[in-house]
């Protein structure tokens, strides 16, 4: 699983790629200005998008389909099941109001039966690239953007598989708008999205804006990988991405 790398300047962002073993040097591409806690959020995810794509899952160096010897460059590692066209969930007529600051300790996703307690905060390595989680059952909040429940959009990222195991977001792609995610705070409190949107991008060509620009109200992205694996580089070839808006909050 690959990152995004930082950068400090106002005048453009960076990106970092996505796979799961150690993240690559990113490139920097050109983004508006955005106030400082976004900007830190878009310009260190853009970085990994302009080479590879987005944050998380992505296929490691101990896959047996990354060693094992076969003429095709690319072969299915994970089920490429069709992810329809987006439907875009209507947004509500009165966004609810924001929460305070307040990291995540546990999300769930009742429709692929995807639970975890295990959830990490994510920063950036010496070399600023984003960290990523180091097992396939451990999920990672990107903790340089908001938490989930304040304004933007909040990061959380899985592997799809690791080291042979099945990870935490393999059944990400069978997420489909109208499906609730459970964010639990350290607060105290709970956050619950709904799906507006989910979708899978080549890395190639990922909608970087779209996925982690700014927004008006509290949002979340569950990212990982997903399509075809490239054994030649041991990153598949695109990213699941699931749009969600604050839909609820409560208390745990």
């Amino acid at each position: 699983m690959t990152t995004a790398s930082p950068v400090r300047a106002t005048s453009g962002v960076t990106t970092s790629r996505s796979r799961c073993t150690r993240s690559v040097a990113s490139t920097p591409v050109a983004g508006p200005h955005v106030p400082s806690r976004s900007w830190r959020l878009v310009a260190v995810l853009l970085t990994v998008l302009a080479v590879t794509g987005a944050v998380a899952g992505c296929g490691t160096s101990s896959d047996p389909a990354s060693t094992a010897p076969s003429p095709a460059p690319v072969t299915p590692s994970v089920p490429v099941t069709p992810i329809p066209s987006p439907t875009l969930a209507a947004a509500p007529e009165r966004p609810l109001p924001a929460l305070p600051k307040a990291r995540p300790v546990a999300v769930s996703v009742r429709s692929i039966g995807m639970r975890t307690d295990r959830l990490i905060d994510l920063g950036l390595t010496r070399t600023g690239e984003m960290e990523v989680p180091e097992d396939a059952v451990t999920a990672g909040w990107f903790e340089l953007g908001p938490t989930p429940g304040e304004v933007g959009p909040a990061v959380i990222a899985a592997h799809v598989d690791y080291a042979g195991v099945p990870g935490l977001f393999t059944r990400l792609h069978d997420v489909r708008p109208g499906d609730d995610i459970s964010v639990t705070r350290a607060d105290g409190r709970t956050a619950t999205f709904t799906a507006y949107r989910v979708d899978r991008f080549a890395k190639s060509r990922f909608p970087t804006q779209q996925v982690y620009g700014n927004t008006e109200s509290p949002e979340l992205r569950l990212i990982t990988c997903g399509g075809a694996f490239d054994r030649a580089s041991g990153n598949y070839l695109d990213n699941v991405v699931v749009f969600a808006r604050l839909t609820a909050t409560g208390t745990a």
